[in-house]
């Protein structure tokens, strides 16, 4: 378990929960914090140590996992009168949220001096959450990336060190946009050809034979989408806003990238119009709605 013994735990809904329930199980000293008072009591349930404040839920850490709805909310938990210094100094923060790269280095440097930090976002939604299997992308110093790891491969059945601190944040930004888009295309490929009068099972089997195989028709279009389950579990909004992070990155890297513009567009009208919280599969009723001719 290296010099990893108590990990705290900052974020506790649905993805968060099983994460610190498989570290706890492994072995590790879990102390797990929320906002959400709700979060917390569910969390307690699982057999986890679950903190009311912050700043004890840190206190004397070796190791802080952020899993947070951006990178605001996470400089606003850590950097808000210094309570990352409650930690170890030289534990790791292993900022597991959704957030923009280039605001993960200026973390790295508002904390540099205390804490050693690794973007780690993952990739596998709820069901490899509580399987262990995410996939993992991280950036930061290979000795930090090493040293995270017997967290990291407890909770994941793949780690990719993709760069310098900021590099797992960029990579998955650029994930969520290439999935983003092929729901899109899955969603549009299922009403082409149903318009015509295939059957919608059958174009998804059909691609799913063929080269069209994606992530989308495999473990998407029936699983949730054509059986009107609508429950992957990753929110519409949070797939809206990780393509919004490779598109601002795109702006900020001045390439010009149309496909990815556009993706970044339909992804914010279907959060406006089907709603941020609706599960992310729902964007197969936008792009439905949507599809007749305007001519």
């Amino acid at each position: 378990m290296s010099g990893i013994k108590t990990v705290s735990f900052i974020g506790l809904g649905q993805m968060g929960r099983p994460m610190a329930k498989n570290l706890h199980e492994a072995g590790f000293r879990v102390v797990g914090f929320d906002a959400s008072e709700e979060a917390r009591l569910e969390a307690g349930k699982s057999g986890l140590i679950v903190s009311n404040s912050l700043e004890d839920a840190i206190r004397d850490s070796d190791c802080i996992v952020t899993m947070l709805p951006n990178g605001d909310i996470v400089q606003d938990v850590l950097v808000s009168n210094d309570r990352f210094l409650s930690a170890h100094k030289g534990a790791l923060l292993l900022e597991m949220s959704s957030s923009a790269p280039l605001q993960t280095r200026q973390l790295s440097e508002l904390v540099g001096t205390h804490l050693r930090v690794v973007d780690a976002p993952v990739s596998g939604g709820v069901k490899r959450a509580i399987e262990g299997t995410l996939t993992v992308m991280a950036g930061g110093s290979n000795e930090d990336i090493e040293s995270s790891k017997p967290v990291l491969e407890v909770i994941s059945s793949k780690v990719f060190s993709c760069g310098p601190v900021g590099a797992g944040h960029a990579m998955k930004s650029i994930n969520n946009y290439v999935s983003g888009a092929g729901v899109v295309a899955a969603s549009e490929a299922v009403r082409l050809g149903t318009e015509f009068g295939l059957e919608a099972e059958t174009i998804v089997d059909v691609l799913n034979a063929s080269s069209g195989k994606n992530n989308a028709t495999e473990v998407k279009m029936k699983q949730f989408i054509l059986n009107e389950a609508f429950s992957s579990g990753f929110a519409l909004g949070l797939m809206s806003k990780d393509i919004g992070i490779a598109a601002d990155l795109a702006k900020s890297l001045n390439l010009n990238l149309k496909n990815l513009e556009e993706t970044d567009l339909m992804w914010k009208r279907a959060s406006k119009e089907v709603g941020g919280s609706a599960d992310h599969t729902r964007m197969f009723e936008f792009v439905t709605t949507n599809s007749d001719s305007k001519n």
